[in-house]
Formats: C-alpha cells, sequence, structure tokens
C-alpha cells in the first residue's frame, strides 16, 4: 500500500536531537514505507498517486487562519470523496472531523498531557485483539466537539468524549499519540510549563510511571489500513 505520511509541524531542533521527528517517530510504529510530505511547508502530493494517508499532529489548531490547514483540508476532504485510506493522529484526527463537517474546539478541561485511560465504546472487527480499555499519551488542548456525519466514535473518555473515531471504513481519527515516547511527551509538555500550569504538570509526571498501550494502538492501525471489507 503506497502511503505518503502529511506533516503538519517543525518540531524544534533540541527535540528532534534527541527524539527524532515525525517521520521517524511514524516509520518506528507503522511497518509500511512512507513518503513524508511537508504540508506545513504547502507540499502536498498528488492525490491520485498514494494509495493512503496518514496526518500527523502539530502545535497549531486545525481553526487557524493558515493558508495550509485550508489545503490541507481540502485535501482531506478530495482523500475521502475518492476512498483513500487515510489516518490522523491528534491534530490530524481533528483535522479529519473538521475537513468532514464536524467542529473542533479549545476544551473545557484544558491540556490534557501525560498518559490517559481510554474506554472502547464500538468494537470493529479490525480491533484486534478486542479490549475494554487502552492507555495512550496525550498531548492536546483542543478536541472534536461534532463530528462528520456517518461516524462511529470508537473510544471516549470523561476527559476527551472523542478519543478515536471512524467515517465510512476508510477515515481513522485517534486523539492520543501513539507515535510518541513517553521521554518525548514529558520533554514537550515540561517545556510547556509556563502555558500549562505546574499542577498539571506534576499529574502527567506521575502518570508515566505507567505505560501507554503503543503496540495495541499500532495493531490497530496497520489492521485499519489492510482492512479489506470496505463496503
Amino acid at each position: 500500500m503506497k502511503t505518503a505520511l502529511l506533516v503538519c509541524d517543525h518540531l524544534p531542533e533540541k527535540l528532534t536531537a534527541v527524539h527524532g521527528n515525525y517521520i521517524h517517530m511514524f516509520n518506528s510504529i507503522l511497518d509500511i514505507p512512507l513518503d513524508p510530505f511537508y504540508v506545513i511547508d504547502h507540499n502536498f502530493p498528488d492525490p491520485d498517486d498514494y494509495d493512503a494517508y496518514v496526518i500527523t499532529g502539530s502545535k497549531y489548531s486545525v481553526y487557524d487562519s493558515f493558508g495550509w490547514i485550508s489545503m490541507l483540508k481540502e485535501f482531506t476532504s478530495m482523500a475521502f470523496d475518492k476512498g483513500k485510506k487515510t489516518i490522523g493522529i491528534c491534530f490530524g484526527h481533528q483535522l479529519i472531523a473538521e475537513a468532514l463537517g464536524g467542529k473542533v474546539e479549545r476544551s473545557r478541561n484544558g491540556f490534557l498531557i501525560g498518559i490517559h485511560d481510554f474506554r472502547i465504546l464500538q468494537k470493529e472487527k479490525w480491533m484486534d485483539p478486542p479490549v475494554s480499555n487502552y492507555k495512550t499519551l496525550m498531548l492536546c488542548q483542543d478536541q472534536v466537539v461534532k463530528l462528520p456525519e456517518n461516524s462511529i466514535v470508537l473510544s471516549g473518555s470523561s476527559h476527551c468524549p472523542v478519543g478515536m473515531f471512524s467515517v465510512d471504513k476508510h477515515f481513522l481519527g485517534i486523539q492520543g499519540h501513539p507515535e510518541f515516547t513517553k521521554e518525548y511527551n514529558r520533554d514537550v509538555f515540561e517545556s510547556r510549563i509556563e502555558k500549562i500550569g505546574i499542577e498539571k504538570i506534576e499529574v502527567a509526571r506521575a502518570s508515566l510511571h505507567n505505560d501507554p498501550d503503543t503496540s495495541l494502538l499500532k495493531s490497530y492501525m496497520m489492521s485499519f489500513m489492510k482492512r479489506d471489507d470496505i463496503e
């Protein structure tokens, strides 16, 4: 499956020197070759050249008035109409929602950082092994508040009702960051202490004593990409 990685941010050099960039992170979690395109720099692939797309996270919000974000929404809508498999992570998850008619807003819960628990609300055939809940790394303050038509909420929590959703069997959004390591997550939220506040930072640090279910979410992402039961 020919897959493009749509990169939505340039990570700070001091972080990439230690943890690598988004290309490195996604190559470590997806067992398929990824051709990177820095859409943040207005570098988009021809939508007909690829079978599937993965949209990364970003420090920006999907409702920010940047030209590349508007272009990415149009591209995503086109990919949906063409039936391309697409997975969005955090910002990408939110971008899918907005591109297809949903809505994203700043959450009343503020920043969600560190490891959070999510309940599986709908079990699909490709979600193997079946579980009732999972843990994932979070780094966001925006959330999907209105879903596109024909969406299914697959997981959620009290602080994040739309943790994972699918649209028409070929689009998948994941609010967490399965591509992150605990060390990267910590380094990012600690660098934003003035915005986030020490109380949330301390809770997030404590949460890192747990381990995220990275292998599970990797399995789900790969199964979703390879599923052939689109009807």
